[in-house]
């Protein structure tokens, strides 16, 4: 199998609904993405992807959070001020999958997508 890797970062806020049901503080972090896609056999060009491709599509995935609040944002609002998903770096590394694989060509397949919240702090989620 052959993969290419593509990395960004976004600046964003969050506040984590914790288990007593309370939001910690609205904080921000620089949050370094990288995602990973495979495929068995390359493309007609030898590649598994274009990697200018993979880059606009983690570039509009992203596009929505940049200097913004997660809580306010798809898909962690609810749409009336609540929380519909935790922003947490695991459920933003599961949302980029989720805006990410519909755009992806035929041939290849999303593996991972790695979001850090602060140095030495990834969530990775596999596909």
């Amino acid at each position: 199998m052959y993969e290419i890797t593509v990395e960004s970062i976004f600046a964003a806020a969050h506040a984590i609904r914790l288990p007593d049901g309370t939001l910690e503080p609205t904080h921000g972090h620089n949050w370094p993405v990288a995602i990973t896609v495979g495929a068995d056999e390359l493309d007609d060009i030898e590649t598994v992807c274009d990697f200018h491709l993979l880059q606009g599509l983690l570039n509009d995935a992203l596009a929505p959070w940049q200097n913004n609040d997660l809580n306010q944002c798809e898909p962690f609002t609810d749409g009336s001020g609540g929380l519909a998903i935790n922003p947490t770096a695991e459920r933003v590394a599961w949302a980029i999958a989720n805006t990410i694989t519909p755009g992806l060509p035929k041939n290849c397949r999303l593996l991972s997508v790695s979001v850090g919240e602060a140095p030495g702090c990834t969530a990775v989620v596999r596909l």
